[in-house]
């Protein structure tokens, strides 16, 4: 599975952003796209995650009510709407792909990543 991470920029607190992933090669019928970030001097850490049979997702306490997750109809591209953002979002954002049907938290539990995305929010 390849994976192709689009839509990161530089936006100030409070704006929008929505990045994207397409997710090419052999998929398999049952999976699951999530999205990490990665700061500076961090680990990497979960965001959110969708399951192709869904509907399945689960957020970070963090994003959660302010970030969502989606996928297209045929659930190969996954979406991340990001609304109210703040500067402790910014990262490069990671997405990656399970071979399973249950979402995980654990960005080892996920055999595949794309390349990041920088999103950079300004105060």
């Amino acid at each position: 599975v390849q994976l192709q991470a689009y839509g990161g920029g530089l936006v100030q607190a409070g704006d929008s952003l929505k990045l994207s992933c397409v997710a090419s090669g052999r998929t398999l019928t049952t999976y699951v796209l999530a999205w990490f970030r990665q700061a500076p001097g961090k680990e990497r850490d979960f965001v959110a995650a969708i399951s192709n049979r869904g509907p399945s997702v689960s957020y970070a306490a963090s994003v959660q009510g302010r970030f969502t997750i989606s996928s297209d109809n045929a659930g190969k591209t996954v979406y991340l709407q990001m609304d109210s953002l703040k500067p402790e979002d910014t990262a490069v954002y990671y997405c990656a792909f399970r071979p399973h049907f249950l979402t995980s938290r654990w960005s080892t539990d996920y055999r595949a990543w794309g390349q990041g995305t920088q999103v950079t929010v300004s105060s």
